[in-house]
Formats: C-alpha cells, sequence, structure tokens
C-alpha cells in the first residue's frame, strides 16, 4: 500500500488525480490543510508520496507551490493531467430552487461562474477546499446550502448532485506533479521512459541571458513545454526561471543541461519523469 499527501480532504481533486497515477494500487490517502503541509509531512516519513497541484489551463500556474518545490528535497517523480469536472451538490431531497448560498473554493467558483451568473437570489461565498465546503454541508445539515465539488466528494459525503458538468471552459485540466523522496523513484515513476524534466535557475541581470540558453536548449533539440519567471526577494528586478523540457534523446537532454550550467546560478533539477500526454 503506498501512503499519498494530498491538499485537501478525501474526495478532493487531489485525490482523484492520485488515484488516476496509481490506477489498480491500494493508497491510504493523507489529508493536509495546505500544499506546505504535505512537504511537512513528508519530512516525518520517508516513504510518504506527495501529490501537488503546479498549474491550470485556465486559472494558470499556482506560483506560491513552484518555491515549496524549490526548498524541498522530494524530487518530481510522475505528473498526472486531469480533466476537472465541477458538480453542484446539495443534501438529499433539495432542488436547485432551495438553494440560496454557493460556496467552494475561489479557482472553481471562477471555473463556473457564467453557470452561477445564471442563479437568481443567491449568494457566492469562498470556501477552502471544494471537497470540505461538500463535507461542511452535510456534517451541519445545511438545508440551504449547496458545494460545487467532484461527484466523488458528493458521494463520499452524503450529498445529491444537482448539476453536473457546470465549468465554464470543458478544456478544465490540471496538472498534478508526483513528488517523492530520491530513494522512493523507482517505486513512483511508472517506468523507465524518462522524457520530461523541471529545472529550475537564476540568469545574470544581462542583455540575452535567457535567449542564450534557449539558443543553446533547441541546438539539441529539447523542446521548452513552459516558462515561469519568479521575482527573487531581496533581489529587485532578479528573477529566477522555471521550465518544463521536453525530449526524445536523454544523452542529448543531459548533453545541453551541461552546456547551460555555466550560463546560469543555482541550477537545480527539480525532477526528471515521464510525459503524461
Amino acid at each position: 500500500m503506498k501512503k499519498v499527501a494530498i491538499q485537501g480532504v478525501q474526495g478532493s481533486y487531489h485525490e482523484i488525480a492520485a488515484r488516476k497515477y496509481f490506477d489498480g494500487e491500494e493508497l491510504e490517502i493523507v489529508p493536509c490543510l495546505t500544499f506546505r503541509d504535505i512537504f511537512v509531512e513528508a519530512k516525518k516519513d520517508p516513504v510518504l508520496i506527495g501529490i501537488m497541484a503546479i498549474e491550470n489551463t485556465i486559472a494558470g500556474s499556482l506560483l506560491p507551490n513552484h518555491d515549496l518545490l524549490k526548498m524541498s528535497d522530494m524530487q518530481i517523480a510522475g505528473e498526472c493531467k486531469l480533466r476537472i469536472s465541477h458538480s453542484l451538490a446539495a443534501l438529499p431531497g433539495r432542488s436547485i430552487e432551495d438553494i440560496r448560498e454557493v460556496m467552494s473554493h475561489p479557482i472553481a467558483l471562477l471555473q463556473c461562474q457564467e453557470y452561477l451568473n445564471k442563479l437568481t437570489g443567491v449568494k457566492i461565498v469562498e470556501h477552502d477546499d471544494t471537497a470540505l465546503a461538500a463535507k461542511e454541508i452535510y456534517d451541519k445539515g445545511l438545508k440551504e446550502y449547496a458545494a460545487i465539488c467532484s461527484t466523488l466528494a458528493a458521494e463520499m459525503y452524503g450529498l445529491q448532485v444537482l448539476d453536473s458538468g457546470i465549468e465554464t471552459n470543458k478544456r478544465n485540466f490540471t496538472r498534478f506533479l508526483i513528488l517523492a523522496h530520491k530513494e522512493m523513484l523507482p517505486e513512483v515513476q511508472k517506468d523507465n521512459h524518462i522524457n520530461k524534466s523541471s529545472l529550475v535557475f537564476v540568469l545574470p541581470h544581462t542583455e540575452g541571458s535567457l535567449s542564450r540558453v534557449l539558443t543553446i536548449l533547441s541546438f539539441y533539440g529539447i523542446n521548452l513545454t513552459r516558462i515561469q519567471s519568479l521575482p527573487i526577494i531581496g533581489r529587485e528586478w532578479e528573477y529566477q526561471f522555471y521550465i518544463d523540457l521536453t525530449f526524445s534523446d536523454y544523452e542529448r537532454y543531459r548533453q545541453a543541461i551541461d552546456a547551460i550550467l555555466p550560463l546560469t546560478g543555482n541550477l537545480k533539477i527539480l525532477g526528471e519523469y515521464r510525459e503524461d500526454k
């Protein structure tokens, strides 16, 4: 059995992503209140696996999570791209006309804005977690409340789905990172087919510094799939860069890393893993 730490309570999209990645395996889910708590729990337990959202096709990158990963000794062992489909759920026997308040995580509310705009006389309230909102409605018997959550959360906490697929954009995906300590990587990675990596580095504040790095990566046939810059606290107008790379030849990829090393500062490979297509 694998122990997997998730942000949120059981029934959250993090749990759905964990069960998709470890399809068919027995899991012990370890709920964590915050993303930071995932890393805190992992320090206590070297066999604990973490799963953490890093970006969404609508809401963009979860910026604080980049630095959490950089400061951790955990590595990216894999990724899971999950189609996010939201449901409106309430206590059994209730109808949409009975609902006076809808609560969910701010990002989920944003993703369902078009649907929510059509509800009249309904108050929209932000909550810490989609699944936790469902649990609270059940635990407190809130008859005039509904949660935006997954169908798994609705089933798990005894709610009735009033409407499903209520997200505005049906191409709503979240990319989750599967995290593990180095000694656990062989057990967590799906196979030895490594064709993606994530890096972080600092560049000098000089003209063309980023361009030179990108030119070298292109020369070695490395595909840059994502780049995210974040300011370096305490060093005004200087930035660190988080990038994702894909490649077909691992040796050429390693040669590219050696080639850009002299041009960068504090380069760290956050993980080498198999791309989820």
